[in-house]
């Protein structure tokens, strides 16, 4: 496979719309930890702490994507000074060493959102539970 100077280049806008893509979800869980946070302080329960420690856990998730997608946009210019620099075979182990950690990143992107669909069905699952104890109050008046 011939790698040419714009290869690595063309990596770039998917990229910054990635890293852009997960900061906008670790600052959307921020906002979200602060108001469950100011929840729990005012009146604890059991289940805003367990949600709590579900977004901490996706909290450090979102980072270690960030770290991969940040290392590989890395990569991708530091094999573009290599190959500028005529260094091919160089170049080609950097470029695919960047392709691993967005491989790693976009991983890490999945299972982050396994995990918030999981404590979505469990949310729903609560409000399910509270809909029927409901109905058996009423059914009980």
């Amino acid at each position: 496979m011939e790698l040419n100077l714009t290869t690595p280049a063309l990596l770039f806008p998917a990229i910054s719309l990635l890293l852009l893509a997960y900061t906008n979800r670790f600052l959307t869980l921020a906002a979200l930890i602060r108001d469950l946070y100011g929840r729990y302080r005012a009146q604890p329960d059991p289940k805003i702490k367990g949600q709590l420690a579900n977004l901490r856990y996706r909290i450090v998730i979102i980072r270690n994507m960030q770290f991969f997608g940040v290392a590989s946009f890395f990569g991708c210019v530091l094999a573009m000074f290599v190959l500028f620099g005529g260094q091919i075979v160089a170049g080609q182990w950097i470029f695919g060493a960047s392709l691993v950690l967005l491989l790693i990143s976009l991983a890490l992107s999945l299972r982050e959102i396994q995990v918030s669909i999981d404590a979505l069905t469990l949310q729903i699952d609560d409000l399910d539970d509270l809909d029927a104890q409901r109905e058996g109050a009423q059914r009980g008046v």
